[in-house]
């Protein structure tokens, strides 16, 4: 059973920058579309990046020009590297396949404020 571990959360203030790892244990990691998904209070939690096995990127609008997600295949990680932080970046945030077919990681705080 594939299991997500998500790192690299903190305070950081308003246009500054994170780099999140999301750790996956078992070997079928590298079938799966793999995405970026946060979770603000009293919101629903919302997919914002995906890449394909293959390292195709897709990226939602709130995110597009801003936020790079990368995989590396070999290590079973993927990756996204947030700039231009935005007070409304501030939420958990969990990787996950696209659909959601892994249980959810304990996710990663990051929080944007001056």
């Amino acid at each position: 059973q594939v299991q997500l571990v998500e790192s690299g959360g903190g305070l950081v203030q308003p246009g500054g920058s994170l780099r999140l790892s999301c750790a996956a244990s078992g070997s079928i990691f590298n079938i799966y579309v793999m995405g970026w998904y946060r979770q603000a209070p009293g919101k629903q939690r919302e997919l914002v990046a995906t890449i394909t096995s293959g390292g195709n990127p897709n990226y939602w609008d709130s995110v597009k020009g801003r936020f790079t997600i990368s995989r590396d295949n070999a290590k079973n990680t993927v990756y996204l590297q947030m700039n231009s932080l935005k007070p409304e970046d501030t939420a958990v945030y969990y990787c996950n396949s696209n659909p959601p077919y892994i249980s959810w990681g304990q996710g990663t705080q990051v929080t944007v404020s001056s």
